[in-house]
C-alpha cells in the first residue's frame, strides 16, 4: 500500500503534515487549552473538519449524478472536547446550501452526507449533531 501522508514533529507542539502524492502541506498546533499556542488547526480540529469535508465531498459526488449543483455550500463546525479521558465528545455541523432541490433529492443528499466514511469511522460515543439548511446563501 503506498504512503498516504507523512507527519513531521517540528517541536513546540507543532507538526507539519504532508500529502505525499500532491505535496500539499498543513500545520497543526496544540490548542491553548492543552499547552499549545493554538496558532493552527489542532489534530482534533482536523478530525472534526475532515468529517464536514467528507460529508460535502460525498454529497457533491451524489449531487453531480443527480444534476444538483452544491457549489457554494458551506459547513460550519463546532467541536467539543471531553476531559477524562481527553477526547472529542461532540461534533456539530451546520451545512448551508444555496441550492433548492426537491424534498426527495434533499433527503437523498442528506443521507449521503450522514453516511460519509469519516463520520462512520468516528467512535459511536462521539455525539454527531448535523443540521442542513437549504436554499440559503452561506454567510
Amino acid at each position: 500500500m503506498p504512503t498516504t501522508s507523512k507527519v513531521t514533529y517540528l517541536g513546540a507542539l507543532r507538526t507539519e503534515c504532508l500529502h505525499v502524492k500532491s505535496g500539499n502541506t498543513f500545520i497543526t498546533d496544540a490548542p491553548i487549552d492543552n499547552n499549545g499556542k493554538g496558532e493552527a488547526f489542532s489534530p482534533t480540529d482536523t478530525v472534526a473538519t475532515a468529517m464536514a469535508s467528507c460529508m460535502l465531498t460525498v454529497m457533491g459526488i451524489k449531487a453531480r449524478d443527480m444534476e444538483v449543483d452544491l457549489k457554494g455550500a458551506v459547513a460550519t463546525i463546532e467541536k467539543e472536547m471531553a476531559a477524562a479521558p481527553r477526547r472529542i465528545a461532540a461534533v456539530r455541523v451546520e451545512v448551508v446550501i444555496p441550492a433548492s432541490p426537491s424534498e426527495k433529492d434533499r433527503k437523498i443528499l442528506e443521507q449521503t452526507g450522514k453516511t460519509c466514511p469519516v463520520l462512520l469511522s468516528l467512535h459511536p460515543e462521539i455525539e454527531k449533531d448535523i443540521r442542513f439548511v437549504w436554499g440559503q446563501t452561506p454567510q
